[in-house]
């Protein structure tokens, strides 16, 4: 009896050594604080891995927005966002009734959508008119998944936003208030393919305004984003990754001097930020074109401070406002100790002239606008903050925005892993780029894939879009530049007149992506390096909410991990959605 009990002990003890001999194996590497990154790590962590993050910053939270509290989505809009939000127990209030849906100020005058309709017909009739096409155009795509499915749809990835709106004879107003909503939340329509922009239109069709703006995160994505930092055990800051090396029994990461092994990596960077990275093996020909081909949207994000609230006071909580002047989408707050802000998004060529201005000239030239219509403005400022992100060099915009011919090369690439590098980001979303959803959704897509390459998964190449040729594709219009004032105060050219078009041109056929090379098998027991203790992160400084994101904030973008909504493929559209704001970058990163 005493044999058979001290064998017993034996296999339980052989058992329990074996479990945690398993557990010690499991290494792995986050590279990247982002949301996506801390989503991936967090994840990771709880199934037993352990997890060492990488930021290069001193501060995490990667382009989580600046915006003290911000709108986000219900449950069918953002499961994934909900699901932390309910997981860390985070602050929410519901959202008022009239901030469901967007404001306008037209000429310094603020509208709601009822407004406009009594006030300027006119408008708001040329806006449902858009709105109805734009639906019809969203309709021809059957699954958001595969955008180029046909013939038909591949040509319009040819094709500008800006091109395709000229031919909807807009009239002037109206024309410069779509042109606002789809630089917020995209970029300039002259750079934009119109392919991406009815996929993601598609992806949201039949998603009311409310449901996108049903209640604030108090505290803006920051509060998500030290959630997860508070999670995770080991996360060591200014850390810039300057290599990976793959082989057979693992990966090293390197850092400076110091190197750190894992058995695998999940890479959550920026699209630019990759080219700081020498990888072994080398990425191939088709992705290294993708990191320096894709098109990011340009955004940079001003907070101004007033003592007391300058504008309409029914204006002061509308969820976005998009003005017909060069001022962005305005993003009011609700008044904080006394005192009230107004978060400006200056996107797609407002801030690309601007790169060249320093922060203060910036804040100024914004002020300045914004006095000649309230001119209680100047009086009333007490203060800003700012977050640049088009001249931010590890970022290189703000989030993705497919440009004309990038889906026929590009789509689907990075979800993907490459032998024990899989890959997390807004970028890498093909539902939610640009938002906090997105990027949530990619850190647990990311984590999933690295549990499958433990287990001996291979991934094989997605299906991208059919070499089929685009008979009659317009070609790509090159953006129109105007003078300075034009482009700050009043837009693009593009509000003004008719880009030239020209002579249709054959689309290019799409390079089908390199197969993934089959994942090594499992590495024999690697000495990860000993886990640091856990690193007390500062805060990362307020900024502003892709509008939040890009683009739900954000451009919000992770692909895999509650269930993809289904496309659904006739049903009414309340209003085509125009992404949501990610506080991406939004966008979320």
């Amino acid at each position: 009896m005493s044999v058979g009990w001290l064998r017993a002990c034996a296999l339980v003890m052989l058992g329990l050594f074996s479990v945690t001999a398993l557990a010690k194996d499991k290494t792995a590497i986050v590279i990247g604080g982002g949301l996506s990154g801390l989503t991936a790590a967090y994840e990771l962590q709880n199934k037993g891995w352990q997890v060492t993050l990488l930021e290069a910053k001193p501060s995490m939270g990667g382009r989580s927005g600046m915006a003290t509290s911000e709108w986000i989505g219900n449950d069918k809009t953002q499961p994934v966002l909900n699901k932390y939000v309910s997981t860390f127990k985070l602050g929410t209030t519901p959202a008022p009734e009239f901030v469901r849906t967007p404001g306008y100020l037209i000429d310094g005058e603020y509208f709601s959508a009822a407004d406009l309709a009594t006030k300027q017909p006119a408008t708001a009739d040329a806006l449902k008119r858009y709105q109805k096409t734009l639906d019809d155009l969203a309709r021809s795509i059957d699954d958001p998944q595969n955008p180029a499915a046909t013939s038909t749809l591949h040509a319009l990835d040819q094709i500008t936003v800006s091109s395709w709106l000229d031919k909807q004879n807009l009239p002037a107003t109206a024309r410069q208030l779509i042109n606002q909503d789809i630089r917020t939340h995209y970029d300039e329509p002259s750079r934009l393919s119109l392919l991406y922009f009815a996929q993601q239109n598609r992806v949201y069709r039949g998603v009311s305004d409310r449901d996108l703006r049903a209640s604030r995160l108090v505290g803006g994505s920051q509060v998500l984003a030290q959630a997860f930092v508070k999670q995770i055990k080991t996360i060591k800051t200014n850390s810039p990754v300057s290599a990976i090396n793959q082989d057979k029994d693992g990966v090293t990461v390197k850092v400076g001097s110091v190197g750190y092994q894992a058995d695998y990596v999940v890479l959550a960077v920026p699209l630019r930020a990759l080219n700081k990275i020498a990888l072994t093996p080398a990425l191939d020909a088709q992705h290294l074109a993708a990191i320096k081909g894709t098109n990011y949207g340009w955004r940079d994000q001003i907070m101004l401070k007033f003592k007391t609230p300058v504008w309409e006071s029914k204006a002061r909580m509308s969820g976005e406002i998009y003005s017909n002047t060069g001022l962005g989408m305005l993003w009011i707050e609700p008044a904080l100790k006394g005192g009230a802000n107004v978060v400006i998004n200056l996107s797609g060529d407002n801030a690309r002239v601007m790169q060249a201005f320093g922060d203060k000239q910036m804040v100024d030239q914004v002020l300045i606008r914004l006095h000649a219509f309230y001119p209680q403005a100047r009086g009333s400022f007490t203060g800003y903050e700012i977050r640049r992100y088009s001249t931010d060099p590890s970022m290189g915009g703000a989030y993705l925005a497919y440009g004309p011919g990038q889906i026929s090369k590009f789509w689907r690439l990075w979800e993907r892993p490459l032998q024990r590098v899989t890959f997390a980001g807004e970028h890498t979303d093909t539902l939610y780029p640009g938002t906090l959803e997105g990027a949530l959704r990619t850190g647990q897509r990311a984590a999933s894939q690295v549990e499958d390459l433990a287990a001996g998964k291979s991934f094989e190449p997605a299906k991208v879009v059919p070499a089929a040729a685009a008979a009659g594709a317009a070609g790509a219009v090159a953006a129109k530049k105007g003078n300075f004032f034009s482009n700050l105060f009043g837009g693009s050219d593009d509000e003004k007149k008719p880009e030239p078009v020209k002579a249709p041109e054959p689309a290019p056929a799409p390079v089908a992506p390199a197969p993934a090379p089959t994942p090594a098998p499992a590495p024999a027991p690697v000495e990860a390096p000993k886990p640091a203790a856990p690193v007390k992160t500062e805060p990362a400084k307020k900024a502003a909410a892709k509008p939040a994101a890009k683009k739900p904030a954000a451009k919000t973008e992770a692909k895999k991990a509650p269930a993809k909504p289904a496309a659904k493929k006739a049903e009414p559209a309340k209003k085509p959605a125009a992404k949501p704001a990610a506080t991406t970058e939004t966008k979320a990163q």
